[in-house]
C-alpha cells in the first residue's frame, strides 16, 4: 500500500504539524509525507471509527472544479461523460457519483467522485494521478471548460456511526444530508465542501476546507472526545473490510469496470440499449463485457485459517497441483471480523459464492472461500 517515488522530495498536507504533534509516524504515501498510525495504533483507530468516528487527511488528494465555458453545468456533464462511463448528466444539483476515467482499451486510469455544485463540477481523483488526472482533462475538455485545480483546498474524512453528531456542532446543514449529498456549506464558519460519503464503509463526511483554516477545523474537531486521529493503516483495513477498490491494486489499466465488479457504477443510460450508449474510451470492450460477460471478476475471499492472506498471493484452484488461476489484489486481517478478509481476481466460471480456492503463503496452499462483499455491513445514511 505504501509506496512513492523515491527520487523526488515528498510533500507535506496542510496537516502535517498536527499530525507529528500528534505523535504520528510518518511514512511516504504517493509522493507525501502522511501518517500511518497515531499512539493508539492501527488496531485500535480502526475499531474506534467502527464504533465512534475517526478523523482522515485526505489533503494529498486531487480537487478539480470543472467550470463550463457555456455557463451550464449540462454542458460539463456532457463533455466529462466523453471520459467516463457513467451517467453525469444525471447527477442532481448538490448530489454526487463515483466513476471512472477510462482507456481505449476499457482500462481504468483512475477512479474519481463527481459532484454537481449547481454551476460547474467538483472532481475529487487519486493522489498518484491528480496530475496525469488534471492533464487528461485539459488534453480532452478545454474546449468545453476551464479545468481549474483546486491546490490551496486541503480535505478531511470525518467516517464513523458519531461523525454526524460530531459535525453537526459545527454544521447545521450535516444531520440533513444523506448519502452522497455533496456541496458548499460551511462549517464552523469556513466555507467548505462536504459531501456525506467515504472510504470506510461507515456513514460519513467528506470535507473540502481552504488549506490556511484546515488545521484549525481538524482541532476544533478533535476537540470532540467521540473523534481520534486515524492513519493510512486503518484507512486501508476499514476500505478493505468494506470491500471498495484501491486504485493501483484492486483496480488499474489492465482492468474494466465489468471485471473489477463495479457494474452498479455504469447506469443503464451509458450501455447497450440505453439513452446515451458507449462515447466514452474503451467504450466497445466494456460494452461487450456487459454484454457477454467478462473472463475474469474481482471477489472477496475468506481464509478459512488465522493467517492473513496477503497482495500478490497467488491462487489456485487445487490444494497441490495444477497452474495459478489468479491473484490477490489486496489483503489483510479485518479487526471488526477478527479475521482475516482479501480480494482479488479469478476466472468469472470461478467466482461464485463458496467457490473453494487456495492461496499460496510461504510455499503453502492455504484454504479459502469465494465470499459476499462488503466484509462488513455498510452504515450509509440513505
Amino acid at each position: 500500500m505504501l509506496s512513492t517515488d523515491n527520487h523526488a522530495p515528498l510533500r507535506r498536507t496542510p496537516l502535517y504539524g498536527l499530525h507529528v504533534s500528534l505523535g504520528g509516524k510518518m511514512v511516504p504515501f504517493a509522493g507525501y509525507d502522511m501518517p500511518v498510525q497515531y499512539p493508539a495504533g492501527v488496531l485500535k483507530e480502526h475499531l474506534h471509527t467502527r464504533a465512534s468516528a475517526g478523523l482522515f487527511d485526505v489533503s494529498h488528494m486531487g480537487q478539480i472544479a470543472l467550470r463550463p465555458k457555456s455557463g451550464r453545468v449540462e454542458d460539463a456533464a456532457r463533455a466529462l461523460e466523453r471520459l467516463v462511463p457513467q451517467d453525469i448528466l444525471a447527477i442532481a444539483p448538490g448530489r454526487q457519483r463515483y466513476a471512472q476515467f477510462t482507456n481505449a482499451d476499457g482500462g481504468i486510469l483512475d477512479d474519481l467522485m463527481v459532484a454537481n455544485f449547481g454551476d460547474h463540477l467538483f472532481l475529487v481523483v487519486n493522489a498518484a494521478r491528480k496530475d496525469a488526472d488534471e492533464a487528461h482533462l485539459r488534453a480532452h475538455l478545454s474546449g468545453d471548460c476551464v479545468i481549474d485545480s483546486l491546490a490551496d483546498r486541503a480535505l478531511i474524512a470525518l467516517q464513523g456511526p458519531k461523525a454526524e453528531s460530531a459535525l453537526a456542532k459545527l454544521c447545521a446543514a450535516a444531520p440533513s444530508m444523506t448519502f452522497m449529498d455533496a456541496g458548499p456549506h460551511e462549517v464552523a464558519g469556513l466555507p467548505c465542501f462536504v459531501s456525506r460519503s467515504g472510504y470506510t464503509g461507515e456513514d460519513g463526511f467528506e470535507i473540502s476546507v481552504p488549506a490556511g483554516d484546515a488545521e484549525r477545523l481538524a482541532k476544533t474537531l478533535l476537540e470532540n472526545p467521540d473523534v481520534m486521529p486515524i492513519g493510512l493503516g486503518a484507512r486501508d483495513s476499514l476500505r478493505l473490510e468494506a470491500g471498495l477498490c484501491l486504485y493501483g491494486h484492486d483496480i488499474d489499466t489492465t482492468t474494466t469496470p465489468v471485471e473489477a465488479a463495479l457494474e452498479w457504477s455504469v447506469q443503464k443510460s451509458r450501455r447497450t440499449g440505453g439513452m446515451r450508449p458507449g462515447g466514452f474510451p474503451g467504450a466497445e470492450k466494456i460494452l461487450a463485457h456487459f454484454d457477454h460477460g467478462a473472463s475474469r471478476r474481482r471477489v472477496g475471499l475468506r481464509a478459512e485459517g488465522r493467517a492473513p492472506v496477503r497482495e500478490g498471493a497467488l491462487l489456485f484452484a487445487d490444494a497441490t497441483v495444477g497452474e495459478p488461476i489468479g491473484k490477490v489484489t489486496s489483503g489483510g486481517f479485518g479487526p471488526s471480523l477478527n479475521a482475516p478478509v482479501a480480494m482479488g481476481y479469478v476466472p468469472t466460471s470461478q467466482s461464485a459464492l463458496g467457490t473453494k480456492l487456495f492461496a499460496e503463503v510461504r510455499s503453502q496452499r492455504l484454504p479459502l472461500q469465494v465470499a459476499a462483499m462488503p466484509f462488513v455491513k455498510n452504515t450509509y445514511k440513505r
